[in-house]
């Protein structure tokens, strides 16, 4: 909390300054320029592929600027955030600023950060008021499907199969495991459309020196660019990969969420600002927001060409190839939620070792099933989901490995009668085509 009050009053101002389109041979590479004065500048980029540029797509790059600052403010958290690089009425302000608060959510619980909404940041906007409208004659079909590399979004790559030939892959930053899941799925070169980030690297030689850093709402991103790249393709439908189990909190009793931008709160945020001030035929919406993990989990089980290639740990993330760690929660969590389906065999044949009997993986475990201070902050199940899967695998098995008879003998084992497995969110921004499409995958 000191230095969150001392980098805040020293450096008091962020400003979006603007951002530069440059046509490159084959692609559009957009520079995006912030300013801490008196500290540094950042200039952060996206590269896509090349195309038409009107006035409609440059305030579309606009509002991806806006959500990528906040992965630069949060260095300094300045009081001040003086928007000239475009133009934000109140109402539009209010929506980022609840976006950066709740985004921002464990990076100030993490940080031990009290910060207040009402006072954490002072949005202006000096840019003169604009009008900018979508062409006239702008029509929409089909469905842009962003790839992350984990069971989910590959979840969805299969049960959109039957409308292959109206979708189009999105990845950022593509990586092997991203192209060979779309691979696999049967999409090649001119289904796919890429965008590569670039973090400046004056963001990560401040981390170095110790100013703020921590989890920022990369989701929201998402959101913004892929919105970006369903206008540039004329794609009618965004079908993101988010459960229900996202909604979640990982501090009981707050708003505190790994997975915020995730949420079916923001996703109804998102389709109202969009809706009001870009008015496109254009809708985001996540195909899984009905289903729980665990039954994303008993689909993608079934799914046996992507099991070799899929990856979800952020650990093994960070290095090429992308592996599985096997030693944090994210690895541990997609092992329980893949168990009742796959164990053991085939589970040990995607991890390479059987995470059940790995003793040191004890508090990780405590905090999934829900008896720890807080949920682990990654992208992960409900306690009642992962109690659920446990006590799944722990009924079919005789011979208990280490995890699970810990579980067993210390804690009560879940009612299996609660039928996840036939479970349905309607809590969600379906259309009756795509609720068809999971009601069959439920045998509803």
């Amino acid at each position: 909390m000191d230095k969150y009050n001392e980098l805040r009053n020293k450096y008091d101002t962020f400003i979006y300054e603007g951002f530069d389109i440059q046509q490159l041979e084959n692609t559009l590479k957009i520079t995006f320029n912030f300013n801490v004065p008196n500290l540094t500048n950042f200039n952060p980029t996206l590269e896509i592929k090349k195309c038409e540029i009107d006035d409609f797509s440059k305030n579309l790059i606009f509002h991806v600027g806006l959500v990528e600052l906040i992965s630069y403010w949060k260095a300094t958290c300045s009081k001040n955030v003086i928007i000239k690089a475009g133009y934000l009425n109140k109402e539009q302000i209010e929506f980022f600023k609840k976006l950066y608060f709740y985004g921002l959510g464990e990076l100030f619980y993490t940080n031990k950060i009290d910060a207040k909404y009402d006072d954490f940041m002072n949005i202006t906007c000096v840019h003169e008021e604009e009008n900018v409208k979508a062409p006239s004659n702008f029509e929409t079909k089909g469905n842009l499907i962003p790839i992350g590399g984990g069971k989910d979004s590959n979840v969805t790559l299969e049960l959109m199969k039957d409308e292959f030939d109206n979708n189009t892959c999105f990845i950022i930053n593509p990586k092997q495991v991203t192209l060979s899941c779309a691979d696999v799925a049967g999409y090649k070169e001119e289904k796919i459309f890429t965008v590569k980030r670039t973090i400046d690297k004056n963001l990560l030689e401040l981390n170095k020196q110790g100013f703020i850093n921590g989890h920022t709402p990369f989701s929201a991103l998402v959101a913004f660019i892929s919105y970006l790249c369903a206008y540039l393709n004329r794609k009618k439908y965004i079908l993101l990969s988010n459960e229900s189990s996202a909604n979640e909190s990982n501090v009981d009793g707050t708003k505190i969420n790994h997975q915020y931008s995730k949420t079916y709160e923001f996703e109804n945020d998102f389709n109202n600002y969009t809706k009001k001030y870009f008015n496109v035929d254009i809708k985001y919406f996540s195909l899984l927001r009905p289903l729980s993990e665990y039954q994303i989990g008993m689909l993608f089980s079934q799914y046996k060409k992507y099991h070799q290639i899929f990856k979800s740990c952020n650990v093994g993330s960070k290095t090429e190839p992308w592996h599985w760690c096997c030693n944090c929660p994210k690895c541990l969590f997609v092992y329980i939620i893949l168990s009742p389906f796959l164990y053991k065999d085939e589970l040990v044949n995607i991890f390479g070792e059987d995470l059940f009997e790995k003793e040191e993986l004890k508090e990780t475990f405590i905090e999934l099933i829900g008896y720890g201070k807080t949920k682990p902050f990654e992208c992960v199940g409900t306690y009642e989901e992962v109690r659920y899967a446990l006590t799944k695998t722990i009924n079919k098995l005789d011979d208990l490995p280490y995890l699970l008879k810990y579980y067993k003998d210390n804690f009560k084992l879940e009612d299996v009668n609660l039928n996840i497995e036939k479970k349905y969110n309607e809590q969600n921004n379906l259309e009756p085509k795509f609720e068809k499409i999971i009601k069959k995958s439920l045998n509803y």
